[in-house]
């Protein structure tokens, strides 16, 4: 019996739960000594340099749903009646009980896609690694998988997406990340199984349950629907409220369990894309791993990707693995990933916060109403975030057709503008004695599961001010132009020094090409400002 097979009956008995076995499965790669699938094992690992000298990288967060311009979770929220996305998919491609979400993906044709084009756009405006989207929630692969038949090459675009974004970030000496997110498929489309509850088709089922035999005649025959929805199970509990599959993405609180043959098919696909592909980033969008604690397979993938990549780079670790929602032992193990967040102190180990400019998925409304964050948004985030020892991966929505607008364009070129004058302060850079200082330092703002506190961030004065070092400087991000141009730094007054003294010599603004004056006394630095402004965001001193 497959090993992983094994470990989920046996965790499914403990659990109380009542799993079918599949049939039997051969794993593809045994796993080398170094690491192995424990916890004990996996705290061998420590984040690599090159992770945490690069600071910032871009996300291409793009798949089916992104065709129809509807924003986060359409697959899911199309089947949620009298929702936005549910009375948009009635518009626009029909009932969902006619026309369900598999019929989104042959009109997904990625017609105006170049991702060479993208991943030099996204390096020239400072990204140091690139993520795309391996699948998501809607269980759809967007590589030529052999192990689920809906995906990107035999249907839709019948491109290998990971092969020509892989392709364009070795092309653009990117270090390659994946993002795969289709374990929670099993409850993320249970809405497929509902009915209206009103109107002209009160009762008739959603598309959620088709069997492969009904597909005789229509475009998808031969194909099994139940492959990509995963819907032929009992539903969680309180599963008619759209909002508690959130209370639930831990597999407790009534979740409906998956089967052996479910996780095994997961896993199976993602060592798959693993030894396909080499990436050299992996992102799980689940509590912990994959179907942890329902399952060890988050443990099997976890020590294979660190194995091969240990094999492929002669004994040494190169990759990067991120988990959400970690304890203190797991950070050991993995690099903790916080989603729209930031904490507010600096972490020991490496860590990254992923946000987007909008919605994770392609959203007309955010174009419209110009709901993306600015420029200056993204900065101070990366900012703050690099002075608290963590990266910024950040999401740039993309078009179903495969291109971007012209705001997103336009906010990337000003990010990569401030970027190109202010780099030395940001990449390769550490941590100082203390992350900040000014108003912003003062406030509590905790994090929400995952993350989720980016919105709770107040606007940024003067006096707001960010640190980090290097071996011959340390840079003072100066998250407002002061009216007056006059810097009070209180870090390094005399006496907030006494510990660990820092007598300042030379004072320099990034992009001014003179000293600045200055004064270090018992209180503060005091630094005079030029009349002239490198930029429009933030400044940078650097004190030597």
């Amino acid at each position: 019996m497959n090993k992983n097979i094994f470990k989920t009956l046996v965790l499914s008995t403990i659990l109380g739960t009542t799993l079918n076995a599949p049939a039997q499965q051969k794993k593809p790669v045994d796993l080398p000594d170094k690491f192995q699938p424990n916890w004990e094992s996996l705290a061998q690992y420590e984040a690599p340099e090159w992770f945490r000298n690069a600071k910032f990288g871009i996300w291409a967060h793009w798949g089916p749903q992104c065709q129809p311009e509807q924003g986060d979770w359409y697959a899911r929220g199309m089947y949620d009646e009298g929702s936005g996305q549910y009375n948009a998919h009635v518009k626009t491609y029909g009932h969902p009980s006619v026309a369900g979400f598999k019929d989104i993906i042959p009109t997904w044709k990625a017609e105006k896609w170049d991702p060479e084009r993208l991943v030099a756009l996204y390096k020239k405006v400072g990204a140091q690694y690139f993520f795309a989207m391996g699948n998501h929630h809607d269980n759809f692969d967007l590589w030529d998988s052999k192990y689920q038949k809906w995906n990107s090459v035999n249907m839709g675009p019948k491109r290998d997406i990971l092969a020509e974004w892989s392709k364009a970030a070795k092309k653009n000496k990117l270090p390659f990340g994946v993002s795969i997110h289709a374990s929670h498929a099993w409850t993320w489309y249970e809405t497929a199984q509902r009915a209206d509850r009103s109107g002209p088709l009160k009762g008739v089922p959603y598309d959620g349950k088709l069997s492969k035999e009904q597909g005789k005649g229509k475009w998808w025959e031969g194909y099994d629907p139940q492959e990509l929805y995963r819907q032929n199970h009992p539903l969680s509990k309180g599963s008619e409220d759209v909002k508690s599959l959130w209370a639930q993405w831990d597999w407790h609180n009534g979740a409906s369990k998956p089967t052996p043959e479910y996780i095994d098919n997961f896993y199976q696909r993602t060592i798959d894309m693993v030894d396909s592909y080499q990436p050299d980033l992996l992102y799980f969008d689940d509590t912990t791993l994959p179907l942890w604690p329902i399952s060890t397979v988050g443990l099997d993938i976890a020590a294979h990707f660190y194995n091969s990549n240990a094999k492929k780079n002669k004994g040494k670790v190169d990759a990067v693995l991120f988990g959400k929602i970690l304890s203190e032992q797991q950070k050991e193990c993995l690099v903790w990933d916080v989603e729209r967040g930031v904490p507010d102190q600096v972490q020991e180990k490496a860590w990254q916060t992923c946000t987007c400019l909008g919605s994770w998925h392609y959203s007309k409304a955010d174009y419209e109403n110009n709901n993306y964050k600015s420029a200056k948004k993204v900065v101070h985030m990366l900012i703050d975030i690099v002075s608290k020892n963590g990266n910024l991966l950040l999401n740039v929505p993309i078009k179903g057709d495969g291109s971007i607008d012209e705001k997103e364009e336009k906010i990337l070129h000003e990010i990569g503008d401030w970027i190109q004058v202010n780099k030395e302060g940001i990449f390769d850079t550490r941590p100082w004695k203390t992350y900040g200082e000014g108003p912003s330092t003062e406030e509590q703002k905790p994090l929400n599961a995952a993350g989720f506190n980016e919105d709770k961030e107040n606007n940024y004065t003067a006096r707001d001010i960010r640190f980090v070092k290097k071996v011959d400087a340390i840079y003072a991000h100066v998250l407002a132009w002061p009216k007056d141009g006059k810097i009070m730094i209180k870090s390094f007054g005399k006496k907030n020094n006494t510990s660990d003294p820092v007598t300042v010599k030379t004072v320099s603004l990034l992009g001014h090409p003179k000293k600045l004056v200055f004064k270090q006394d018992d209180e503060a630095l005091s630094v005079t400002l030029p009349s002239d402004k490198p930029n429009q965001i933030s400044l940078v001193l650097k004190i030597n």
